[in-house]
């Protein structure tokens, strides 16, 4: 098990540094995000092994286990789930980054309970680009005052941008979504936005977004395998 995860972790990076070689990127300008939600500690550990120290977390109650029992690591927690106001608090004291932030009211909260003698949370604010109902994430309209929102509160730091588009698109259509998200960060910049993270690219389509831009891709099975009961990837 824990030898298919350090194969994966090597097979991926190889991948992500051939994808920005191939869309003629800068070296190691995109990083991987691995993605352990409903993983053992097991395969956590042999991923830090290897030399990983970014880990994405969906759940709450079990992230939080893993943080506490990994905390003699030297490892950076990004919270990338749905955030409810009854979570804030624990997401603000655990992480170091945030990519699903897409509400002010949840922007407030992760402020006040972040604790002033830690370094500031990272954010990144989700946006639905393709307008899903069942997806979570903010509209265009509203990301410049979420954008202000971050920028004036003391304990939170913009960084950045992310996105989850539909599934079972073809490599064009990721490919226009993504470049979406790099025309919006561009125009961001122009209103004096500085943001230099794009959380964009996951197993399934994490070329089309190092293509467009990604600085960061968000990956799951394709390192650790099916979850819990389901089939090994190795």
């Amino acid at each position: 098990m824990q030898e298919c995860v350090v194969k994966n972790i090597s097979l991926m990076l190889e991948q992500i540094r051939q994808a920005e070689i191939k869309y003629k990127r800068d070296p190691k300008s995109v990083s991987l995000l691995a993605v352990s939600k409903g993983q053992p500690i097991e395969k956590i550990l042999a991923a830090v092994g290897s030399g990983q120290k970014e880990f994405g977390e969906n759940y709450l109650q079990e992230a939080i286990e893993k943080i506490e029992k990994l905390k003699y690591q030297q490892l950076a927690w990004h919270f990338i789930g749905a955030i409810q106001s009854n979570k804030t608090e624990l997401i603000a004291r655990n992480f170091s980054w945030v990519h699903s932030v897409s509400r002010i009211k949840i922007i407030k909260l992760l402020n006040k309970y972040r604790k002033s003698d830690k370094p500031k949370l990272n954010i990144c604010l989700q946006l639905n680009i393709s307008n899903e109902k069942t997806k979570s994430g903010a509209n265009l309209e509203e990301l410049p005052e979420l954008m202000q929102e971050v920028i004036n509160s003391d304990c939170l730091m913009l960084r950045g941008l992310m996105v989850i588009p539909e599934r079972g698109m073809t490599f064009k259509e990721q490919l226009d979504v993504f470049k979406q998200v790099v025309i919006i960060k561009s125009e961001m910049a122009d209103q004096g936005y500085k943001l230099d993270t794009l959380s964009m690219g996951m197993s399934h389509d994490f070329s089309a977004a190092i293509s467009a831009g990604s600085t960061m891709v968000r990956i799951g099975t394709a390192i650790f395998g099916k979850r819990k009961k389901e089939k090994e990837r190795c």
